[in-house]
Parts: structure tokens; C-alpha cells; sequence
């Protein structure tokens, strides 16, 4: 069976998107099938996945919308090795058009339930935010993948986020559940990383991911070559890095 995994925190610049993609890209380098779907309205998934985002005929929103199915949506056969349902802009838009519809919180795992079985694993990019679209990603998912800086915030928004998926779960996904907290842009030369990472293991025990990946000036660069990390800079650390968190998270969700 297919699991689906939102990667999600409300705080921006954590390498949420960066996860997401190179997670992707990881996991179908060791022949996973892999849908990954851009709900985020900045479209920097689609983007790092060498996709247009201003030349889609058709994104995520339309399919959100019921005005498309997400298999005509869905962008097939691109180097990078996996699926992408890609988003964009219209996205903003959202918030406002699935307000008055039905089953709002559900469009997505809706949409999704027809396509999941093609794939091993469908992972989504949330937006920064705790709104609509979250809301859609939480209830079509089966996990919650958490990327975040040791820094001095990363805990306040943590216990927000978590409250959120508490939430979810008991309202409308009750098999929703914490797949791992991510360490991202990790350097443990820091004190202040040596500080919150010793909070993150005292408060989050087996759900923090053993894998960090590093500040590396190659994951950054990746994105605007239009590939993950993997095939832009194959041996850099971080590249290294989230090779080594797929193989986890195929261990923890028994991909």
C-alpha cells in the first residue's frame, strides 16, 4: 500500500522544499515509485523538479477544485526519476475557492485516491503556513515528515504544529502520525545546535530522525539548475545526506 507523507512546517526557510524534493529524488534512485505533489503556492518543488511553473496548463489547484482529475495533472517522465502534480501561484487562491465547497478538508486524499496505488510513496510540500491547503495535506496523509533548524524558535513551532496534527487526527484522519523530525542546515559545531538538539532527543525520543543533513552550498545551488542535490552534486555532503535519509525512511515506513 501506497503511504503518503507531508512535509510540513508553518516556519519558512527550514528546507522543507529542499527535503521534499531530494527525498524524492533519493527514494527513486533506489527504485521507488514517487509522486511528489507540489502544494505549495510558491511552486519551488515543481520548479527544482525541472518544471515551468509559469507555463502549467494545468497544477494541483484544478484538481483541488474538481475541475481535473490528478491523473491528467500529473507530469510523467522527467529526468529526475519521479512523478511530480505540480503547483504554482493559482494556488493562493485556495484558501478563498475551497471555502464554500464540500468535503473542503478532503479534496485532496479525494483526488489522490485514485493515483496512490501507481506509486510507493507520494510525498507533499505544504505551504509555510497552517491554512486550507495544510489542512489538505494532513488529512490525505498517513505521515508527517518534520524538517526544522536547532535554532531558538524551532521548538515554539513545533509544539504548534504538533497541536495542529493532533487535531486532524482526531477530527477527520485518525491513522495520522508523526513519520520523524528532520535536522536540517545542521552544524554541531554550534552550541546553540548542540542545545536544541539535545532538547529534541530529551522531548522527542525514536520520532527524531537519526539522519541531519548539513549546511551545504551545493543544495542550495541545486535548485536553480532545475535538479535535486542527487544529481547536481552526486558526491556533496548533502547530497550524501538525503541518500542516507531515504534508506532510513524506507526502514521506518517499511517502503
Amino acid at each position: 500500500m501506497s503511504q503518503i507523507i507531508a512535509l510540513t512546517n508553518q516556519k519558512g526557510g527550514v528546507g522543507k522544499t529542499t527535503s521534499a524534493v531530494n527525498l524524492a529524488a533519493s527514494l527513486a534512485a533506489l527504485d521507488r515509485r514517487v509522486l511528489l505533489v507540489d502544494l505549495d503556492p510558491q511552486g519551488h518543488a515543481s520548479m527544482g523538479s525541472g518544471i515551468d511553473k509559469y507555463d502549467l496548463e494545468k497544477s494541483v489547484l484544478d484538481v483541488l477544485l474538481g475541475e481535473a482529475t490528478a491523473r491528467d495533472v500529473i507530469v510523467r517522465g522527467l529526468p529526475v526519476h519521479y512523478d511530480v502534480l505540480p503547483g504554482n501561484g493559482d494556488l493562493t487562491a485556495a484558501e478563498v475557492e475551497l471555502l464554500d465547497s464540500e468535503q473542503r478538508q478532503s479534496r485532496l486524499s479525494l483526488a489522490l485516491a485514485s493515483v496512490a496505488d501507481d506509486y510507493d510513496v507520494v510525498l507533499i510540500d505544504c505551504p509555510p503556513s497552517l491554512n486550507m491547503l495544510t489542512v489538505n495535506a494532513l488529512t490525505a496523509a498517513h505521515g508527517v515528515l518534520i524538517p526544522l533548524q536547532c535554532e531558538f524558535y524551532a521548538l515554539e513551532g513545533l509544539s504548534a504544529l504538533l497541536d495542529t496534527v493532533e487535531q486532524i487526527k482526531q477530527s477527520v484522519n485518525s491513522e495520522l502520525a508523526v513519520s520523524g523530525i528532520l535536522r536540517t542546515m545542521y552544524d554541531k559545531r554550534t552550541s546553540l545546535t548542540r542545545e536544541v538538539d539535545k532538547q529534541l532527543r530529551d522531548f522527542f525520543g525514536d520520532a527524531l530522525l537519526k539522519t541531519t543533513i548539513p549546511r551545504n552550498v551545493k543544495v542550495a545551488e541545486a535548485p536553480s539548475h532545475g535538479v535535486p542535490v542527487t544529481q547536481y552534486a552526486r558526491f556533496s555532503r548533502g547530497s550524501q545526506a538525503y541518500r542516507v535519509l531515504a534508506k532510513e525512511m524506507i526502514r521506518r515506513l517499511s517502503l
